[in-house]
């Protein structure tokens, strides 16, 4: 999956791909080998050049995330406030929305749906809540694109979702 961050104000282009024991990020054409582990509301990111061996050159990174304003994350990395953004390249948008007010919160990568936030009919404002997809070992709340009435709610919890899967479609 291709992602683009801005970290900082410096946009980076991110290609994000599972692999055997972790996952392997390319960040600006250079590759790396990165593991997450959980500890409380934080992350563990341990994180490697593939090409260095040992293993034993890693860093590992302390990792927390807390929403910001206007769809960007607050990323805190040992203890340093890094505002981010995140975005698909495919189409440009923030994760978890769609085309521009067309009402539909899509996954913005493959993962597990653990909890829905809303059923048919429930009034909904912008920027709310609808449901929460597990990817990469990361909980995501998936938000409303705009304020108005849920029309069809098209997962349930537990289910499997593929990247660009339409979840919800707000009227």
């Amino acid at each position: 999956m291709r992602v683009d961050v801005e970290a900082e104000g410096r946009p980076r282009a991110v290609d994000v791909t599972a692999d055997d024991d972790g996952w392997r990020l390319t960040v600006d054409g250079r590759a790396w080998h990165a593991s997450m582990v959980r500890a409380g509301d934080r992350w563990s990111l341990l994180v490697r050049d593939p090409s260095q061996m040992p293993p034993g050159s890693a860093h590992s990174y302390d990792v927390g995330f807390e929403p910001g304003t206007g769809g960007a994350w607050r990323v805190h990395v040992n203890g340093t406030a890094v505002p981010a953004a995140l975005r698909t390249s495919a189409r440009g948008r923030r994760a978890g929305a769609s085309d521009a007010g067309d009402g539909r919160v899509v996954a913005p990568m493959p993962g597990r749906v653990v909890k829905v936030l809303v059923a048919a009919g429930t009034r909904v404002e912008a920027r709310q809540g609808v449901v929460v997809v597990e990817a990469m070992k990361m909980e995501n709340e998936l938000r409303a694109p705009r304020a108005g009435i849920v029309r069809e709610v098209r997962v349930a919890e537990g289910a499997s979702v593929e990247a660009q899967a339409v979840l919800v479609v707000i009227d």
